[in-house]
């Protein structure tokens, strides 16, 4: 009996519903009761798709952030020389074209530690010889050049800095030309200029860069800005002191730089042995 009536009642409050619109405050008064049971039956499936989304958002934006600082770097790096060739252009140089080479091949390398004491100035990175590296290759960060590769393992590389004691390079004075040797001093932020001759035409604030010289690093790259020295009564030069473009105590990533167009293998090679036959 009970059944019967439910049923008859239901039928008659759909055919209420169907050919008037009588009961629609009944509708919205239970609406506003059973669509918070609605909201919270869905909640957890909410849930867990807005935290899905959110962590692959969150790892997806940590990837391309990675991707776009090593992208600055590398095109940071390379926009370092365009100050020397501007000044080249202004003394209209015959072998401009030759003497400055932009677009070197680049590997990324992170610092693993780094020793500063007076007598070696030197830090390991986490390329080697597996990754192509070798003795002698220049050492960029994005300001200007830190050093070269002063030993080459499988899995880390050591990098003598510009300022270790033992340490020369041949730099220019962007400004006119003048061509010497910057020799480390020993200490983190100072380099030595004692090769100048006591007329020679450098004054403070002049950009030293790589002078291409002796085939180490390649031309037009910041190395150091001449620092203030004072000047005798006959205008002679005293000693004279730079200080390096490149963050050499607050590096984390640096440039190992190719100088020429050779591929960086990013494994290391198999050699096969021919089979011995008896």
């Amino acid at each position: 009996m009970r059944l019967l009536i439910a049923i008859i009642a239901a039928v008659a409050l759909l055919i209420t519903e169907y050919r008037s619109e009588r009961l629609m405050p009944v509708r919205a008064t239970l609406s506003m009761l059973t669509d918070p049971l609605k909201y919270l039956v869905d909640l957890p499936i909410s849930l867990f798709e807005n935290v899905s989304t959110i962590l692959t958002s969150y790892n997806t934006l940590k990837t391309e952030n990675t991707e776009l600082r090593q992208e600055k770097l590398i095109n940071k790096t390379q926009l370092l020389k365009f100050e020397a060739l501007e000044k080249e252009n202004i003394r209209l140089r015959a072998l401009l074209e030759n003497s400055f080479k932009l677009g070197e091949q680049v590997l990324i390398a992170e610092l693993l530690s780094i020793n500063l004491a007076p007598y070696e100035h030197i830090m390991v990175v986490n390329k080697g010889t597996r990754f192509g590296v070798h003795q002698q290759q220049p050492v960029l960060d994005s300001n200007g050049v830190v050093g070269q590769v002063f030993r080459a393992l499988p899995f880390t590389s050591e990098i003598m800095l510009i300022t270790d004691p033992n340490h020369a390079i041949p730099v220019q004075v962007n400004r006119n030309g003048l061509l010497t040797i910057a020799v480390g001093s020993g200490i983190s932020n100072q380099l030595n200029l004692p090769y100048l001759p006591n007329n020679a035409d450098i004054q403070a604030g002049d950009l030293l860069i790589t002078s291409g010289l002796g085939g180490t690093f390649p031309a037009g790259y910041p190395v150091a800005v001449v620092d203030d020295f004072p000047q005798t009564s006959n205008k002679s030069i005293t000693h004279i002191t730079a200080t390096p473009k490149a963050m050499l105590d607050r590096n984390r990533e640096l440039l190992i730089v190719w100088t020429n167009n050779t591929p960086i293998p990013l494994t290391t090679p198999i050699i096969k042995t021919p089979a011995s036959h008896e």
